[in-house]
């Protein structure tokens, strides 16, 4: 135990051992006071003696203060006469032999109430905890109304009597602690009192701690286990932190300020060493977690999920720990929370060079959402769950250098001073991660076969991107300006790959299908086109488009442009050509087929 000093209520503290200052004052004065002292000696006598373990069986086996609260509260009152009357004795013949006497007795009243103060202690232990009770009163009203609905009057009346009932033990066990406590402490055994105090309480939360499977691990058994065995110690360890604070060291701290409500230093003492072990064991947890090699990208959710946990509990460990003495246990909370964060932000970076590293090839190249793109993304939309803490972690914290991306990027959002300048540091880093992940994709774009195969492919990430900041949390933290821009990138890759992959269809068409067009101009018209069209639906048939919506508008754009000014072509040719049956020679798609082909594209496998 930890040494301090105790500092008496009265002068009587001298006694307490070794005293040998003689004082000396008139006669007249003195004989008053010696038999007044005599008489509380004589007094005190009798009572102490019969509580005497030493050489009465009744007091070896009986309690003083469950036997007769009146009695004991008398002697208390003797002992606390006994302190004043040496101390008036000592004035007057330091050698006295009532003196002596007195002395004697007053240890043996000592022994007795250090006895009824672990008695009293280590019977209460379910009562002893104030924070306990409200939350036994409340849980159990509320345990009854859901069960019942409206409770009657007779069920309300056991419950409260219940909860009085402990209540009143509790109250009763503190008083009777606090009265045995003032008189230990005043009469120069606080030590004593503190060490049967801490030695009952602190192994009450030590048990309270390891119940809550918060134990003694080294590093390196957790640098050992498997992620899926320490992600179950994490989920463990955030339930107890929460349990341990609210419950645990509020109420021994609540139960050390009303018993030693008349000397902080002593409760200060007591309630510094009964929590001091055990929470920072609690709160060193964290910092092994962050050390652990288990470096997956998904360890910043748990890493998080710590970080906020100690972030929400701060204001009641500032509260609970306010003493000097236990300021070693703040600050443990506050390394641990700076370790978090320290790691939650390498992860992050981490996570960029992740991106930026990826090496792996289209697996199919059919135009589909790359593999890295949806990680990437899932991911994020993980992360924007927890926007409020992450915009405390990556506050005034700038992203890397744009150096890193490629000169050739060819849709980098403008990260200007005038997009960001009313978002937070973690907005501007999801930009930045998704801006990674855009110029990652276009790099591997340049593996697609052929143009227009690697502008669909462009277009499909770019879409799953969109639409899951769309449906997620990050729509909020990127912004509609965001948004906006990267729809109508989404278009324009679009427009690109309709350019490249249908341009020939396009140009195959008459400007104007209403012109009148002899046999021998329509029969070339309608030969290009059919050549065309096969020919770029034979190429783009095998291409896919995931996402069924933008299929669907993918699609329809592309009938939009292609089956209105086939049908006015061939309605009007229709009605001009003489002879039907040498008109099939050539035309041979109606505009229901036409429609047909471009409806049956991108129908590819779309995982």
């Amino acid at each position: 135990m930890r040494k301090f000093c105790l500092n008496p209520k009265t002068p009587s503290f001298s006694l307490h051992r070794n005293t040998s200052s003689s004082i000396s004052s008139s006669s007249s004065t003195t004989i008053p006071s010696i038999r007044k002292a005599t008489a509380h000696v004589e007094a005190a006598e009798s009572l102490i003696l019969k509580w005497n373990s030493e050489t009465s069986d009744y007091a070896k086996l009986t309690s003083l203060f469950y036997n007769d609260k009146n009695e004991a509260i008398q002697y208390i009152d003797c002992v606390n006469n006994l302190q004043k009357a040496m101390h008036s004795l000592l004035k007057h013949d330091p050698s006295s032999p009532k003196l002596i006497k007195a002395k004697k007795l007053m240890e043996i009243a000592m022994n007795r109430l250090q006895k009824e103060f672990y008695q009293i202690l280590s019977m209460n232990r379910a009562y002893l905890d104030s924070e306990s009770v409200s939350v036994r009163s409340s849980s159990t009203s509320l345990c009854s109304y859901e069960e019942d609905g409206i409770q009657e009057e007779d069920d309300f009346g056991e419950a409260e009597n219940c909860i009085s009932e402990v209540e009143r033990v509790s109250s009763d066990a503190v008083d009777d602690l606090r009265i045995i406590a003032d008189s230990m402490v005043s009469n120069g055994y606080g030590k004593e009192c503190v060490k049967i105090y801490t030695t009952v309480r602190k192994s009450i939360v030590d048990e309270g701690i390891y119940k809550l499977n918060v134990e003694e691990r080294s590093f390196s058994k957790l640098n050992k286990m498997d992620w899926e065995v320490l992600e179950m110690k994490i989920n463990s360890w955030l339930e107890a932190l929460k349990i341990s604070v609210r419950t645990l060291f509020a109420g021994e701290r609540i139960l050390c300020d009303r018993i030693f409500a008349a000397s902080r230093s002593v409760g200060e003492a007591c309630f510094a060493e009964i929590s001091r072990d055990g929470a920072t064991l609690l709160l060193r947890f964290p910092e092994f977690v962050v050390k652990t090699k288990k470096s997956k990208p998904e360890k910043i959710f748990r890493l998080l999920d710590m970080y906020t946990a100690i972030t929400v509990l701060s204001p009641d460990i500032e509260l609970i720990f306010s003493f000097n003495s236990t300021s070693g246990i703040k600050s443990q909370a506050y390394d641990s929370q700076n370790r978090l964060m320290e790691s939650i932000r390498n992860i992050l970076s981490e996570f960029e060079y992740t991106i930026l590293k990826d090496s792996s090839k289209l697996v199919a190249n059919f135009g589909g959402v790359h593999s890295l793109t949806k990680r990437t993304m899932q991911y994020l939309t993980s992360l924007a769950d927890y926007s409020n803490v992450l915009s405390e972690i990556f506050l005034d914290v700038l992203p890397s250098s744009k150096s890193l991306l490629s000169e050739s990027y060819l849709y980098s959002p403008e990260l200007s001073q005038n997009s960001t300048e009313n978002v937070t540091g973690f907005s501007v880093q999801m930009m930045w991660l998704i801006q990674v992940l855009l110029c990652k994709i276009d790099v591997k774009s340049k593996q697609c076969k052929n143009v227009s195969l690697s502008y669909l492919f462009l277009a499909n990430n770019l879409r799953h991107i969109v639409e899951k900041v769309r449906s997620s949390y990050l729509q909020y933290i990127l912004g509609d300006d965001w948004l906006l821009k990267h729809i109508a990138k989404v278009k324009q890759f679009m427009e690109n790959y309709e350019r490249v992959a249908w341009g020939e269809v396009f140009s195959s068409l008459p400007e104007n299908p209403k012109a009148a067009l002899s046999v021998a101009e329509a029969r070339e018209v309608f030969m290009k086109f059919n050549l065309e069209l096969e020919k770029a639906y034979r190429k783009q048939s095998p291409f896919v488009v995931p996402e069924s919506k933008f299929c669907d508008e993918t699609k329809a754009s592309l009938a939009r442009k292609i089956v209105p000014i086939y049908r006015e072509l061939y309605d009007r040719h229709y009605i001009m050509a003489g002879n039907v049956r040498e008109m099939m020679e050539y035309v041979k798609f109606i505009p229901e087929d036409v429609h047909n082909y471009l409806m049956n594209l991108f129908c590819g496998v779309r995982a």
